[in-house]
């Protein structure tokens, strides 16, 4: 019996150790968690709310009729790179955000060859983009911008980095007649801002056909952030100059505690943020979800100034915008790949529509609904605030000549009848 049982103890596995001093470790058959990754959507979506909230913020501040009557644009673009300059000294120091600094091989030679010459321009972009503001509406100034990629061709063709050819030459055709349409229909249309955005565009084509040019080989190629670290104190030095010879014996302090100090640091922070996130979403996507993303984007700012700040855009300007998007995207990506990813979408987005209206019916009927009240708004917004413009205009127009024939009636009593 005994020797059964110690033929059983034999071919049991110890439990323990035979040392008694030896300690008893826990054995845990639960997996390690594995650290969550963030979707890719997640990065798309807060770089199109941090660039539609730059742009709408900029033109709060700065809007004399429906915003906080700053007109001082340089001075707003001169405080957002000096932030941007101190922030980025201290990332370099305390985050691993530039540590492309490192491959970088910059030396003097090549910070004044191209570092200040694309400085300069990337300057005179901001400046000329924010004096747009001053003019013209959000949703305009979204369409103006369509025009950037040809501007960047032309300036490619002017610097000698690309060739012309007549197919390109009539892609980008599209995109200047759908430009040209909307402007047409531009009811707000003031040639002063209409200068100052064509300026913009073309300052900053030059400025990104230099940076192609200039900083194409592999130990100068850059991320926007430390793109933002070499640019933002020569272009903060310039547009100060500028400033200081513009607009600095026209502001007070009046001016900027009107606007308050507490503003102009979270309208300089979200400006900020912007830069890293375009980080993050180049690192996280690619190019072609880079340009879909700017189209959208472009597209929802529109419907957010027409909707939201009542901005009044005619049919006709929807009409020559899209041809405008149209042309963009076709230059952008090409025939075969706007075929070929339009196929892909199609047969799984029509796949998981078809599997989300089986499991949920009601909610893809609300959503049909929803999308179609949207557009119904937008819209109805258009034409009424189309409508409302034009009749106001008439009124003042009216007003106008009311007050010239009294004017010209009553002569000096009328003026002093003011007073």
């Amino acid at each position: 019996m005994s020797s059964s049982n110690d033929t059983t103890e034999d071919k049991r596995e110890p439990l323990m150790s035979d040392n008694r001093d030896d300690p008893i470790l826990p054995v845990s058959n639960v997996p390690t968690p594995t650290r969550p990754t963030i979707p890719s959507a997640a990065y798309v979506i807060v770089w199109i709310a941090l660039s539609g909230s730059v742009i709408l913020f900029n033109k709060k501040i700065l809007d004399k009729e429906k915003g906080l009557n700053f007109p001082f644009p340089i001075f707003l673009t001169t405080w957002h790179l000096v932030f941007a300059t101190i922030m980025t000294q201290v990332l370099a120091r305390t985050s691993s955000l530039l540590d492309g600094l490192k491959t970088v091989k910059m030396t003097g030679k090549v910070y004044l060859r191209a570092v200040v010459p694309i400085g300069f321009f990337f300057s005179l972009s901001l400046i000329c983009s924010n004096q747009a503001y001053l003019y013209l509406s959000v949703s305009f100034i979204q369409m103006l911008k369509a025009t950037t990629p040809v501007a960047v061709l032309l300036a490619g063709w002017a610097l000698g980095k690309d060739r012309p050819t007549s197919k390109t030459f009539g892609n980008v055709s599209i995109i200047v007649l759908g430009v040209v349409i909307a402007s047409y229909g531009e009811i707000k249309f003031v040639m002063v801002g209409f200068i100052f955005q064509a300026l913009g565009v073309a300052f900053e084509a030059t400025r990104l056909a230099m940076v192609e040019k200039l900083l194409n080989s592999p130990e100068y190629k850059m991320d926007p952030l430390v793109s933002l670290y070499y640019f933002a104190p020569v272009c903060a030095a310039m547009n100060f100059v500028i400033f200081l010879s513009l607009e600095a014996s026209t502001i007070t302090l009046d001016d900027i505690f009107r606007v308050g100090p507490f503003v102009l640091v979270i309208n300089a922070l979200v400006a900020f943020a912007l830069n890293v996130s375009v980080v993050f979403l180049i690192g996280k996507t690619s190019s072609l979800v880079l340009t879909l993303c700017g189209v959208l984007k472009d597209i929802l700012l529109v419907i957010i100034s027409v909707a939201w700040i009542h901005d009044p855009v005619k049919p006709l300007q929807i009409f020559g915008y899209s041809i405008a998007l149209g042309g963009l995207v076709y230059y952008k990506l090409g025939a075969d790949k706007i075929k070929e990813h339009y196929g892909r979408l199609s047969k799984e987005g029509a796949l998981r529509w078809n599997e989300y209206g089986t499991k949920y019916p009601a909610y893809r009927k609300a959503a049909v609904f929803g999308v179609c009240a949207f557009f119904v708004l937008v819209i109805f917004f258009s034409y009424s605030n189309a409508g409302t413009a034009e009749i106001s205009g008439q009124v003042d127009a009216v007003v106008r000549a009311g007050v010239n024939h009294i004017h010209s009636k009553r002569g000096l009593e009328t003026v002093m009848s003011f007073f």
